[in-house]
């Protein structure tokens, strides 16, 4: 439906107040605080098509009137400004994340905890994908006579590290001969692949100490894939919804909490979402619990692979272009600290 330029002005200057404010916009209210040129009663007017539109909705005990999801989605499409992020602001986030690159893991869980700062919403980080991670390397490292540790190192920057206790003699030389077969045999493939493979089958050699050794530690990997398959989903700054004046009503609180509480349905919705800075208000949220919320995701990459995804969840009422700008200036930072070559994490 085409809105004419006057409309969109004031529907514009609607959404900006109420999303700094969270009360209601009145004609005067507008008339005072933007330069619409025009009346309080032209405004009054203008103000009565839209909410006739469904572009406005008109609380009960209020004479102004608040955004309507379908508002948002205009605003979201054709509207919104993306803030542009000052030197000193992308300067503070960067050293934030870069002072935990460490683990991919860790890192992510990192710029949830950034996020959630910055943007004072419940923020979360979904770690990379069993399907798009794939095996990088694969090392035995001894300790002492009777333990190694088992290292796997995935191509997103994963890494798990299993003390592994063996009743079997074994030398560093054996090790490093296993480790590289194992390494060989795997690299490139996802842990799916690999856990799909007769593993223990595909170490059968004519060195009967090297087989005996791969039969001790096999298992041990498998386990250890099985584990890394778990998509970790770390969430961060549950209580701020508690500041947020949409959170006032403890039951309506308590919802939000209860939905977060249930990770694995939450996960699942985060994984079905697609790729990009995705932006869903209100009911365009499949999930009942989540239809008075609004969702924003991006993905991640890491060595030019689609890694994980990273966003935040809130009240429709939410600075869509600055929560936009913040979140995929984190995710192109992650991509980058963990680009190959560069970022150390190479080695």
């Amino acid at each position: 439906m085409d809105l004419s330029e006057r409309k969109l002005r004031i529907l514009q200057a609607i959404i900006s107040d109420f999303i700094t404010t969270a009360e209601p916009v009145g004609s005067r209210t507008l008339s005072k605080k933007f330069d619409l040129g025009i009346s309080p009663a032209t405004i009054r007017n203008e103000m009565a098509d839209l909410e006739e539109m469904g572009f406005l909705t008109h609380p009960h005990t209020s004479a102004g009137r608040v955004p309507s999801e379908k508002a948002y989605r205009l605003y979201v499409n054709d509207m919104m400004k993306k803030r542009e992020l000052s030197k000193d602001e992308k300067d503070a986030i960067a050293k934030k994340l870069y002072e935990n690159v460490a683990e991919l893991e860790k890192t992510v869980q990192h710029a949830a905890e950034i996020l959630s700062e910055i943007t004072n919403l419940t923020s979360f980080a979904l770690t990379p994908s069993p399907d798009e991670d794939t095996l990088k390397y694969i090392n035995l490292l001894p300790v002492d006579e009777h333990t190694v540790v088992l290292m796997i190192v995935s191509h997103s920057g994963k890494v798990s590290n299993t003390a592994l206790k063996l009743k079997v003699p074994y030398t560093e030389e054996g090790l490093e001969l296993l480790s590289k077969n194992m390494t060989y045999n795997y690299r490139g493939k996802t842990i799916s692949e690999v856990l799909t493979l007769d593993i223990i089958e595909s170490f059968e050699t004519d060195i009967e100490a090297m087989s005996v050794l791969a039969k001790k530690v096999m298992p041990n990997f498998v386990k250890t894939l099985e584990n890394m398959l778990n998509v970790h989903l770390y969430m961060d700054g549950l209580t701020n919804i508690f500041s947020i004046p949409e959170y006032n009503d403890l039951d309506k609180a308590k919802m939000f909490l209860e939905m977060l509480g249930k990770k694995e349905d939450f996960t699942k919705t985060l994984i079905n979402r697609e790729n990009g800075v995705i932006i869903t208000i209100g009911k365009e949220n499949a999930e009942d619990m989540m239809q008075d919320c609004s969702l924003i995701t991006a993905t991640y990459h890491v060595d030019g692979k689609l890694a994980g995804k990273i966003g935040v969840i809130g009240p429709t009422r939410m600075r869509y272009g600055e929560i936009t700008s913040v979140v995929e200036f984190l995710t192109e930072n992650i991509s980058n600290a963990f680009k190959l070559p560069g970022g150390g994490k190479d080695e």
